[in-house]
């Protein structure tokens, strides 16, 4: 199906893969994740969620891993920014610094050039978002 209006195109059915590295209990084991993962892309899954947010970074480095040999090819992928971790806290930001910074976090612990869906997963209030986006 399409996704907006860029032409994304992706499954009907995603996975979201939070609950596989953060906040439903301790961190899932990784082998049974990676598992998961080309489970779903056998079935038919080509959309993927995760975020910088979900470990915090241990959910993206997942993803890529279980993404190699030629798998990300098969799979979009989206994952998001908008929380700064520094001293042990979390702080909702969306200046393009930082932006540009989270990005090519992502794309290293993805292991990829190219991030098919990036977007803000809190609003930082403090800058418009024009120029977050910009």
């Amino acid at each position: 199906m399409k996704l907006g209006s860029q032409g994304l195109e992706v499954s009907r059915q995603g996975l979201g893969c939070m609950g596989m590295s953060a906040f439903y209990g301790p961190p899932k084991p990784e082998t049974d994740m990676i598992a998961l993962i080309h489970y779903a892309i056998r079935s038919g899954v080509t959309f993927f969620d995760t975020s910088d947010l979900y470990g915090p970074f241990t959910n993206e480095i997942l993803l890529g891993k279980a993404l190699q040999g030629g798998l990300r090819e098969k799979v979009e992928l989206a994952t998001k920014f908008g929380f700064s971790f520094q001293d042990g806290k979390r702080e909702i930001r969306g200046d393009p610094a930082y932006v540009r910074a989270a990005c090519e976090g992502s794309l290293q612990r993805l292991g990829i050039d190219c991030i098919d869906l990036y977007y803000q997963h809190r609003v930082d209030t403090r800058v418009p978002i024009e120029v977050t986006v910009s």
